[in-house]
């Protein structure tokens, strides 16, 4: 028997995957892939509710991270599963 590869479907068609995390100021921050939704939360019940509305109940819609993950609001923000650098202003230490 001859298996066939199906081509991927289109981005715009696949659900979006979203990243739960914390920031270097220990706020729980929500983010896509695409980085066209998401937010800080209080905490992170009120994260993983977002997501749950978002994503339509999906339990493979996200990810935890355990590194700092920040939150980027920037209009191009095509990377987001970047790892970003943040120079704390107080300390002038890098938070990476």
């Amino acid at each position: 028997m001859t298996q066939t590869n199906q081509p991927e479907p289109p981005s715009w068609l696949r659900p979006p995957l979203f990243m739960i995390g914390r920031d270097h100021r220990g706020n729980w921050v929500v983010q896509d892939q695409k980085g066209t939704r998401g937010g800080l939360f209080v905490d992170r019940d009120a994260a993983m509710r977002f997501v749950r509305f978002e994503s339509g109940d999906r339990p493979q819609a996200f990810i935890m991270v355990s590194e700092p993950l920040e939150l980027d609001i920037s209009r191009n923000s095509r990377a987001v599963f970047r790892r970003e650098t943040v120079v704390d202003a107080g300390s002038q230490r890098r938070i990476a």
